[in-house]
């Protein structure tokens, strides 16, 4: 064993096998990577057997051979036999068993047999609350986990920590392959410094001693014999143990060792010193300054958060790859072997001390075998099952997964089992905490591949995650929809896996999944990829038998998307279609939303009076049903037509309705949208202090929900008010803001005359939701008096916005850049685009516009 890992137990072989192990495969019908797969083991490592070219194999690989071969009874022990020859001379019982070297006396004068702990990363927590435990009245304590996780080294560096606890000495073995209980005890009492349990008594004289006891798996039950005598004969000793099991001794307490803290996925290390906060990326980022030069440049940092994930912050694992450092870099090494951690290898001799215990190759993937084989076979399936996750996971979830359809079952036993052998990760609160190492993960999967089950788990998993998401959806619309939009963001990675697998494998479930993600899709700004998955899955001629109402709320969602992104008058036939499905199902909800989306997506149409005949529709059907929240949605589409009209009184009524309708229906989000609107309709009105005043308010309070795209459009409604009150610097800091989200279109330059801010304004780079911004920036420019800058991004604003908006941008621009410019041919654009939206002028436009006209008309009699 070295300090830094634990390691593989060493084992021997001999002429013979290779021919055993190849007659033994054909005879089986297997090809050399068919073996290594049932197996668990690299296909490089039956290669090398059969080869002759490992003089000594694992004990655990031979055995892993042996029952991927399905050998028994004699044929078994002669396979065994092969690998393992006899030693021409007995050795000493205790030679089994090798004491510590490296001893020596502690400042308390403590003797201590034990070599050196070397410096470990991330560990002060574990060091401290295993110190704990045996300073508690545990007189056993095992360190338990998976192999290569770091056992050895931490419990080295626990007993150097308590030794001055331990005054009658610290001292350990290292358990044997083979070992009875008679060696194990003959060489514990060695160390000790005894020739029998009976005379340690007398040997610490009622002071308290420590044991460590390594590598335990290799002989659970002997050792837990052993161990049961000599607490019994010395109840002052204590003993520390590690393994890939626990002893098995009552009053035994197991702490498993967990894999050293990652980043998680799009956590930011600008720098070097960001590494400190992850042990394992700092574990590497050492590493790789001991194999090569130059440490880690800050260009490096993502691939070395993304490598130590690949990695599960196993130590070994780590270890490994940093030694790939003094050829690759982290980048190389990323794309080299993050998809090939299992065949990660190291060799030479393994052991505490001088003593070469085994030489050969020892892979990942022949670790976590070794755990693996531990389990019993229902435990091994359960795994294989649960490999289907990519990423955490509930109790609940897992649950549904191993049900298969079946009845339901506790959980909880087998995760604690494979809690106990390092095979699971427990991280973080809340239900989503559970997760298993990417090795073990990828093993996993191996070893369903291999047993013929991977298509049957990925539907399962599939099903699994469809049912989270279909009951979860409803509540991204309800009283607390942070919480369901949380809940989706946990499961991104199962989403995104189970949807690809199903649309190959199970399109209906796919469509299933798909219709029940367009909000959190619309939240998460992912509208172009979700209607590209919708339309792909409606297109899919397996779904045309799929129930009418599921590809209605498909059609639904894709339609919604689509409006997100400017697309929205694509998909009218879309929602027209998914209506009269709806009304022939007799689906009330499904008739009120595709009408709430027709009468979003007809004004882009230019269909003005059918969308509010559609909002009207749903405001009758809703209020006959008593659907508070759609009546609520319905209002608040009418009001955007009270708007058009130029009836801002009428839409302040239904504002105040729909903050009425909503707080009855706990519904916080539709008050902050009608609070929304509310400041937009007093900007209208020319009651700017008033609009910023509510837009702020809405706008932190979105920040806190987590909607960006609303957010966005309110913080335009608060820059347009501020910049039409004059507040320039206020407006400067909105704009800010708004601009990080969507790139500036031209680049300010001063000029050699005019205002220093003059900018030329490109209108066609400027994309309809760019248009917010070119209004603010004309409004700024009109209160300057800067009449041809504010021309040029009226003009930018009314070229990019999209007719029909109901925020009226083509009209405010067309408004500008006619007071602007003075321009009369302006504003024959402005009646077309007027008539074209239905809108009617307000008030205060319609004076700029007579002062406009007026002042044309003093012009003409002048001349």
């Amino acid at each position: 064993m070295t300090p830094d890992h634990d390691r593989s137990p060493g084992t021997g072989g001999r002429t013979g096998l290779s021919d055993l192990l190849r007659g033994h495969r054909l005879a089986a019908g297997l090809t050399q990577a068919e073996l290594a797969t049932r197996a668990g083991v690299g296909v490089r490592t039956v290669r090398d057997l059969e080869r002759g070219r490992s003089a000594r194999p694992q004990r655990t690989t031979v055995d892993l051979l042996a029952g991927a071969l399905g050998l028994t009874g004699t044929r078994r022990q002669a396979f065994l036999a092969a690998a393992r020859p006899a030693p021409p001379a007995a050795p000493h019982p205790a030679a089994r068993h090798l004491p510590l070297t490296g001893s020596g006396i502690t400042g308390s004068g403590t003797p201590v047999a034990l070599p050196q702990p070397v410096p470990l990363i991330g560990r002060d927590r574990d060091v401290v609350e295993v110190a704990a435990l045996l300073a508690a009245d545990h007189p056993v304590v095992s360190l338990v986990g998976l192999a290569g996780v770091g056992k050895t080294a931490l419990a080295l560096t626990v007993a150097y920590a308590v030794a001055a606890d331990h005054t009658a000495g610290v001292a350990g073995v290292l358990v044997g392959e083979g070992s009875d209980a008679t060696d194990v005890l003959a060489a514990s009492v060695a160390v000790l410094g005894v020739n029998r349990p009976a005379d340690l008594p007398g040997r610490l004289a009622g002071r308290p001693a420590l044991l460590l006891v390594d590598a335990v798996e290799r002989a659970p039950g002997p050792v837990a014999e052993a161990l049961r005598t000599m607490v019994a004969a010395a109840p002052g000793l204590r003993v520390l143990v590690t393994g890939r099991r626990p002893v098995g001794l009552p009053g035994e307490l197991v702490r498993p060792v967990a894999p050293l803290d990652v980043p998680p996925a799009g956590a930011l290390l600008a720098d070097p010193a960001a590494l400190a906060r992850w042990p394992a990326a700092a574990l590497l980022s050492a590493r790789l300054a001991q194999a090569r030069r130059e440490p880690p440049t800050p260009a490096e940092l993502p691939a070395i958060a993304a490598l130590v994930r690949r990695l599960g912050g196993l130590p070994l694992a780590i270890e490994l790859m940093a030694a790939r450092g003094r050829i690759l870099d982290v980048t190389e090494l990323l794309d080299r072997y993050g998809d090939r951690v299992l065949d990660l290898a190291t060799s030479g001799p393994a052991g505490w001390g001088p003593v070469d215990r085994a030489t050969g190759t020892v892979t990942l993937r022949e670790a976590v075998a070794t755990s693996y084989h531990l389990l019993a076979s229902a435990d091994r399936a359960a795994l294989r099952r649960l490999s289907a996750f990519r990423n955490r996971w509930s109790v609940e979830l897992a649950e549904d997964l191993l049900a298969d359809g079946g009845p339901r079952a506790d959980a909880v036993p087998l995760l604690d089992r494979l809690l106990e052998l390092g095979l699971l990760s427990v991280r973080g609160t809340g239900p989503f905490r559970f997760r298993l190492l990417d090795a073990v993960r990828d093993f996993a999967a191996e070893q369903a591949a291999a047993e013929g089950e991977l298509a049957r788990i990925r539907r399962r998993h599939a099903l699994v995650v469809t049912g989270l998401v279909v009951r979860n959806a409803p509540d991204l619309l309800g009283v607390e929809p942070s919480a369901a939009v949380h809940l989706l963001d946990e499961a991104t990675s199962d989403v995104t896996v189970a949807l690809a697998h199903a649309a190959d494998d199970d399109p209906v479930t796919a469509l299933r999944l798909a219709a029940a993600l367009p909000r959190w899709w619309r939240l998460r700004g992912r509208d172009v990829s979700g209607r590209r998955w919708l339309r792909r899955l409606l297109d899919d001629p397996r779904t045309a038998d799929a129930d009418p109402v599921l590809r209605a709320w498909a059609l639904i969602g894709s339609a919604r998307l689509a409006a997100e992104h400017g697309a929205g008058a694509e998909e009218v036939p879309a929602a027209r279609t998914a209506l009269a499905a709806f009304r022939e199902a007799g689906e009330v909800t499904g008739e009120l939303w595709s009408r709430l989306l027709l009468g979003m997506l007809l004004p882009v149409a230019g269909a003005h009076d059918e969308a509010r005949e559609q909002a009207e529709a749903v405001l009758e059907l809703a209020t006959r049903h008593g659907r508070v929240r759609e009546t609520a949605f319905a209002q608040t589409c009418l009001t955007w037509h009270d708007v058009r009209v130029g009836d801002l009184a009428g839409a302040r009524r239904r504002l105040a309705a729909v903050d009425r309708l909503a707080a009855q229906a706990g519904e916080q989000r539709l008050r902050l949208l009608a609070r929304a609107n509310l400041a937009e309709v007093s900007r209208l009105e020319g009651r700017y202090a008033d609009a910023v005043e509510q837009g702020r308010r809405v706008a932190a309070a979105l920040t806190e929900l987590g909607d960006p795209g609303r957010r966005r459009r309110v913080l335009g409604t608060v820059g347009l008010a501020l910049a039409q009150a004059g507040r320039g610097d206020e407006a400067l800091a909105v704009l800010a803001e708004l601009r990080p989200a969507v790139p500036v279109p031209a680049q300010r330059r001063p000029s050699g005359a005019g205002h220093p801010d003059r900018a030329g304004v490109a209108a066609e780079h400027i994309r309809p939701e760019d248009a917010v911004c070119a209004l603010i920036e004309g409004q700024l420019a009109l209160h300057r008096g800067d009449r041809e800058l504010a021309a040029e991004w009226f003009a930018a604003a009314a070229e990019a916005a999209a007719p029909g908006q109901r925020r009226r941008d083509v009209i405010e621009a067309l408004v500008g850049l006619a007071a602007s410019t003075a321009d009369v041919t302006v504003l024959d654009r402005l009646d077309q685009a007027r008539r074209a939206n239905g809108i009617s002028l307000l008030p205060p436009e319609e004076d700029l516009l007579y002062a406009l006209v007026a002042g044309r008309d003093r012009g003409t009699r002048r001349r």
